[in-house]
């Protein structure tokens, strides 16, 4: 393997910090570690809100010079010691870098620890698997702790988005009644297309879609991938005793229609295993369940139409917080 390899850095946070190549070490894989040539990888919101804040989302954002890139898809190179459940060749994905001391993807070669990666869905692309790790695991971590299940309705609170595009797929596959909220005509084709109901949030009040597709009872699942205010609305879309799962729950918030409801809620934040070497091996067993419903042909990663190589990762982050892009950005290394 090389001695240098090529990465794209950051030298500085903030809103207009620029992403630079540079040549860094090559990593050499540690015991229970393995080493990626990287194929793509994808950008998520927690990504450029590292790059914007920087310090201020400590314990997140690496030190500088940065590699950020949590989510990547690409080939192993080579194997540490003690990791018998991959061999070089193998096609892999996973979350594993990007934060903290973890080096990210946006480098020729990432060091993963084992237990966050597995094998790549048979059914898609590299550049395809690499949006599905982070909004995969925290898709399947929320319904899993929500009990979502056949019989049940279920309602998605952005559904062409990141985490909601899945969250409405994974709703399906277990058996739910999918609704979820979205806006514009192409974004009702793409719900209707994955066998959901779409509810123009722009339109129709919270009140007025639980008459109409609940007969007033209340959504069993609140599945709430926006997150902030719009807690207030999942909370008067729950059923009684029903189930509230929010990705964003950092604000102060009137917990009294909560607790007049007997909610429950779940806070999702999936990079606990990471930042803390908290039972890892759960996102590698949960992208493994993944990778077998994706090859069923039950779930696919919805790809923004604008494509990016590795030198243009600063464009890629700007598509996402443009608020243009519909579905995951993705970078091709």
């Amino acid at each position: 393997m090389e001695q240098d390899m090529k990465a794209m850095v950051l030298n500085q946070y903030g809103a207009t910090a620029k992403f630079e190549q540079a040549q860094i070490d090559t990593p050499q894989a540690l015991p229970g570690q393995v080493i990626v040539r990287v194929a793509a990888t994808s950008v998520n919101t927690v990504d450029t809100m590292i790059r914007q804040m920087g310090a201020d989302l400590f314990p997140l954002s690496p030190e500088l010079p940065a590699v950020l890139g949590m989510d990547f898809a690409g080939t192993i190179e080579s194997v540490g010691a003690g990791v018998t459940s991959f061999t070089s060749g193998d096609e892999v994905y996973g979350c594993a870098g990007g934060l903290a001391d973890l080096q990210g993807a946006l480098a020729e070669y990432i060091p993963a620890d084992a237990r966050l990666v597995a094998h790549k869905p048979k059914r898609l692309s590299m550049r395809e698997a690499a949006a599905l790790p982070l909004v995969g695991i925290t898709a399947y971590e929320g319904l899993q702790r929500a009990g979502a299940s056949a019989g049940q309705t279920l309602l998605v609170h952005g559904g062409t988005g990141g985490v909601g595009h899945v969250a409405v797929q994974l709703g399906k596959h277990f058996g739910a009644k999918v609704f979820t909220t979205v806006s514009g005509d192409k974004a009702f084709d793409i719900v209707r297309g994955y066998g959901a109901t779409p509810v123009d949030y722009k339109k129709a009040a919270v009140a007025d879609y639980v008459a109409t597709h609940t007969d007033g009872a209340g959504f069993d699942v609140v599945f709430d991938s926006v997150g902030g205010a719009n807690m207030a609305n999942s909370f008067d879309a729950a059923a009684l005793n029903g189930q509230v799962v929010t990705t964003v729950a950092m604000l102060e918030l009137d917990l009294n229609p909560a607790h007049f409801k007997g909610l429950s809620i779940h806070v999702v934040f999936m990079l606990i295993p990471m930042l803390h070497d908290h039972h890892r091996e759960a996102h590698g067993q949960i992208l493994t369940k993944l990778a077998t419903i994706v090859d069923e042909g039950a779930l696919f990663p919805l790809l923004d139409e604008q494509r990016f190589n590795l030198n243009e990762v600063g464009l890629a982050y700007d598509r996402l917080t443009s608020g243009q892009a519909t579905g995951k950005v993705v970078v091709e290394c």
